[in-house]
């Protein structure tokens, strides 16, 4: 099962502590072990529930119910904000003393010794995210603390037995780059081995520069809102723009790198309302048709979902379930799928039209 549930990042804010612990073991009940959170979440971030995702993963493996060896953890480090003044003043930078502290906190919350993958969740310098796209130097600043530090404090980590591996988030091209090389370099700095950033039918901007990296350097990508936060299921779509407790409805005006990258912009509905067409046309659902073709990529290690109830949690994963059987309208033969086998998750007709309207609508949620 090619999983994550980071529904984690809305652990104590839309989702109590009773449903995270549904949906925690309905996940292991199906296969999925794999487990990413962060220390600003839930999300929107706020001081009042800053960490309670990281508790309720504690609260949930102190129950009794499950090993800490038989699920795979993974948290994350805050990029700069300074708008966050609850977590260490902003945070203002990733310093070897912020990523030390950070950690530590974790492992507290989580009530662990380790994590199985501790993430840097954006880098600390400028760089085009959240719905931005296009890089713009005048927007550099100094005094980035260097990939070179950030690595050096993971690495201590990694000895102290604190942490397994290390990934990145939101990072570029260069970055990844910049990190696998400095740790070719030297020994005992920790090699990157995954790359979670977004994926989804209207955010393919991996497959420009950062695919190369990760096919030619062996880096995972954990691909990050695969319903482009919902919007893939069409539910924005309906008359008033969707039901008001759906996210972005609910939390308008509170979550603003959310509403950058996924507002409700002509080109991003317009992009949604093809691929929702195109779902129909081909007897699948539109979380069916998002979901499938994000598995269907070759680089993508495993999607990272979210769910709030069961019933979404239910229909992500017969979604992730590799071949063509009962209700998806076409047929393959016996043991075929697996990653990146494309006409194994979807009909090479389908993904071909999916490519054609890529072409129309390019990357609206970047």
């Amino acid at each position: 099962m090619l999983l994550g549930i980071p529904g984690c990042m809305l652990f104590g804010e839309s989702t109590s502590y009773t449903d995270a612990e549904r949906l925690l073991g309905l996940c292991m009940d199906a296969g999925v072990n794999f487990f990413d959170t962060a220390e600003m979440y839930p999300v929107p971030q706020r001081a009042e529930t800053q960490g309670a995702s990281e508790e309720y993963l504690r609260r949930w493996l102190q129950s009794g119910g499950v090993r800490r060896e038989g699920v795979l953890l993974a948290s994350k480090v805050a990029g700069p904000s300074g708008q966050m003044t609850w977590l260490r003043g902003g945070p203002h930078k990733v310093d070897a003393a912020n990523i030390q502290q950070a950690l530590d906190g974790t492992l507290r919350r989580l009530g662990t010794d380790y994590v199985d993958l501790y993430q840097i969740h954006w880098p600390d310098r400028y760089v085009p995210m959240f719905g931005d796209s296009e890089y713009d130097p005048v927007y550099a600043y100094d005094g980035a603390v260097p990939l070179e530090e950030q690595l050096e404090a993971m690495g201590r980590a990694v000895r102290a037995g604190k942490v397994r591996y290390v990934g990145l988030s939101n990072e570029t091209p260069w970055g990844l780059c910049k990190a696998l090389a400095t740790a070719s370099l030297d020994s005992s700095l920790p090699r990157v081995v995954s790359l979670q950033n977004a994926y989804s039918l209207t955010c393919r901007t991996f497959d420009s520069g950062l695919a190369e990296v990760c096919h030619l350097e062996g880096v995972g990508l954990m691909a990050y809102s695969p319903l482009a936060m919902g919007l893939l299921t069409g539910k924005y779509q309906a008359p008033g723009g969707g039901p008001p407790a759906a996210r972005l409805n609910r939390y308008r005006g509170r979550y603003a790198e959310a509403e950058s990258r996924y507002g409700p912009k002509p080109n991003v509905r317009e992009a949604v309302a093809a691929y929702c067409a195109l779902a129909a046309e081909a007897g699948l659902s539109p979380v069916q048709m998002a979901l499938r073709f994000v598995l269907s990529r070759p680089l993508v290690s495993c999607a990272v979902i979210g769910a709030t109830n069961p019933d979404q949690l239910a229909e992500l994963l017969v979604a992730a379930e590799p071949g063509w059987g009962s209700g998806t309208g076409s047929a393959v033969s016996e043991g075929s799928g697996g990653r990146g086998e494309g006409a194994q998750w979807l009909p090479a007709e389908v993904l071909e039209a999916i490519d054609r309207i890529h072409m129309q609508h390019p990357n609206p949620t970047p």
